[in-house]
C-alpha cells in the first residue's frame, strides 16, 4: 500500500523544497516528535559551520606523513575520525585560506553517504577537506558527545538524510547542517551519554594498539621486521620464465617481489594457498533483492571491506527472502572474504558470527580453510596474514591492470601461504581477538548511548 504526505503549499515555499522524497512520512513523523520537545536548531548553538575549501584539489597535490592532519569523509567511521590520516604543511594553512578545528568538533560528509564523527584524539588541531563540513559549537551549551549520539540516532540521522540533494551525487550543505533540530537535555543527561562515548573511544584506541602489537609479531616471526626490498628500477627476466608463468608484463619480474618470498623461505615452510583454502567467487546480486531492513542475509562488497579494523556493518546491505536459496555460496563464521576487482584488490576480512548466513558480492571471493588444516590454521591468525606485506605483495604482483586491476583464480591459488607453529599461531591470534573484543564492546557501547538519546527523546511523547 502506497503511504502518502499531504503538505501544504506555504510550507514548500518556507521549506524551499517541492520533491516529494523531502515530506515522507518518516520525516514528517521526527520533525513533529522533536517540535514537542525543547529544541534548538544546531545554528543557534554553533559558533561557525564551515564548508571545505571548493576546488582546492592543490591540497591533494601536498600531502605529506606530518604536519596538520586532513580530515576527509572515509574518516569519518563510528562516530568519530578513523582510518589512514594524511596531513598537510603547516605553512599551507595560511596560504591556502584554510580552517582550523579542534577536539570536539564535528565533521559531516558533504557529498555521498551521510557520515559524521566528532574530532578525538589528536594533539593540534585539524583541517577539513572539501568534502567535510565543520562544525565549532558554543562552549557551555551543547554537549558535542551528546550531539554526535544524538546525530547517530533515526532523529539526527534522518534530518540529514532528508536535507540531501540530489544531483551528480547527494550533497548537503551549511544551511541544511544549521538547521537540524537538536532536543535540549540538561548537563547531567549529556554528561552521561558523554561519559559512554569517551569509554567506547578509549575501547578503540585498546584495539588500535592491540592490532599493529600482532602484526609486529608476525612479521618477526616471519623475517619481515624492518625488512625494506629494495625495488629495482632496471632488472633482466628469462624469456623462458615469462612462458611458463603466461606473463609478459614487466612489473611481475620486480626482484623484490622475490626477494620477500625467498626471505621468508628460509625459516618458514610455505604452502599454495590451494592446498588449505577452497577459494570461490563471490555472487552478484541485482538491487531488486535488497532491502533497508536487517535480514539474516547481508551482502557483503568491497566498500565493506575495511581492512585491519573488520568489515564495516554500518554500510553492509541485507537481501530480501525473495532471493533464492544458495547453500553453496553462503558464507560461514570465519570465512575470509577478499577483493579480487579494483583500485583496493587484496583488502580481506574475515566473516564474524554476526555476518554469517549472506553472501559476497561478484567483485570478491570467499576463502575457506579446508577442514583438513582447521586444526593447523587459526582463523584470526589467517585474516592477519592475509593482510601482511608477505600475501600484499604478491597479490601486487600477480594482480593484471586491464581496464581496472584484478586477479584470476589460478593466480589467487597459486599464493604461498607461510605456515608458522601452533603457539605462534596463537599468541598472534589472542592479540587480534583481543583487538576485535575490544572494538565490539566500543560499538556496543556507542549503540548504548545511542539507544538512551532515543528513548529520552521519546518518553512521554
Amino acid at each position: 500500500m502506497a503511504v502518502m504526505s499531504v503538505i501544504k503549499l506555504s510550507e514548500s515555499y518556507r521549506n524551499k523544497r517541492v520533491d516529494p522524497d523531502f515530506y515522507k512520512p518518516e520525516y514528517l513523523v521526527v520533525e513533529s516528535t522533536l517540535i514537542k520537545k525543547p529544541n534548538k536548531r544546531l545554528l543557534k548553538q554553533s559558533k561557525k559551520i564551515n564548508c571545505g575549501p571548493f576546488g582546492s584539489t592543490l591540497m591533494c597535490e601536498t600531502y605529506i606523513t606530518e604536519g596538520i592532519p586532513i580530515i576527509r569523509p572515509f574518516n569519518l567511521i563510528d562516530m568519530k575520525i578513523e582510518g589512514e590520516i594524511v596531513y598537510i604543511p603547516k605553512e599551507d594553512i595560511a596560504k591556502k585560506g584554510l580552517k582550523l578545528f579542534d577536539s570536539g568538533d564535528i565533521c559531516f560528509s558533504r557529498v555521498g553517504d551521510v557520515k559524521f564523527g566528532i574530532i578525538y584524539g589528536f594533539k593540534d588541531s585539524v583541517t577539513i577537506s572539501p568534502n567535510i563540513i565543520a562544525v565549532k559549537l558554543h562552549k557551555g551549551q551543547l554537549n558535542p558527545y551528546f550531539l554526535i549520539a544524538f546525530l547517530n540516532t533515526k532523529y539526527g540521522y534522518k534530518q540529514l538524510e532528508r536535507g540531501l540533494k540530489v544531483v551528480a551525487q547527494p550533497t548537503v550543505n551549511t544551511a541544511d547542517i544549521g538547521k537540524i533540530i537538536v532536543p535540549q537535555f540538561d548537563n547531567g543527561f549529556q554528561k552521561i551519554i558523554e561519559k559512554i562515548i569517551l569509554n567506547a573511544f578509549n575501547l578503540y584506541d585498546q584495539s588500535k594498539s592491540l592490532y599493529p602489537q600482532a602484526e609486529t609479531l608476525l612479521l618477526e616471526e616471519l623475517g619481515l621486521k624492518d625488512f625494506k626490498p629494495k625495488y629495482d628500477l632496471s632488472y633482466i627476466a628469462n624469456l623462458s620464465d615469462a612462458f611458463g608463468v603466461h606473463r609478459v608484463d614487466a612489473e611481475y619480474f620486480q626482484p623484490a617481489y622475490e626477494k620477500i618470498i625467498q626471505k621468508v623461505s628460509k625459516k618458514i615452510q610455505l604452502r599454495k594457498l590451494k592446498e588449505i583454502f577452497d577459494f570461490r567467487r563471490g555472487v552478484f546480486i541485482p538491487t531488486d533483492y535488497y532491502t533497508e531492513e536487517k535480514t539474516d542475509r547481508p551482502y557483503i562488497r568491497i566498500k565493506e571491506l575495511s581492512g585491519k579494523i573488520g568489515i564495516d556493518e554500518n554500510k553492509v546491505i541485507f537481501i530480501n527472502a525473495e532471493y533464492p536459496e544458495d547453500i553453496d555460496n553462503k558464507l560461514l563464521e570465519n570465512d575470509l572474504v577478499i577483493a579480487i576487482i579494483g583500485d583496493t584488490i587484496g583488502k580481506v576480512n574475515r566473516i564474524t558470527k554476526e555476518l554469517s548466513g549472506g553472501f559476497c558480492s561478484n567483485n570478491t571471493g570467499r576463502l575457506r580453510i579446508k577442514e583438513q588444516w582447521r586444526s593447523k590454521i587459526l582463523t584470526e591468525y589467517a585474516e592477519l596474514i592475509f593482510q601482511s606485506l608477505f600475501i600484499q605483495s604478491q597479490i601486487e604482483r600477480k594482480k593484471a591492470q586491464t581496464g581496472q586491476p584484478k586477479i584470476s583464480d589460478l593466480e589467487i591459488k597459486n599464493i604461498l601461504i607461510p605456515v608458522l607453529p601452533d603457539k605462534t599461531q596463537q599468541k598472534i591470534a589472542s592479540l587480534v581477538q583481543q583487538s576485535h573484543e575490544a572494538r565490539k564492546k566500543a560499538k556496543e557501547l556507542l549503540g548504548e548511548a545511542k539507544r538512551k538519546v532515543e528513548e529520552a527523546i521519546e518518553k512521554d511523547k
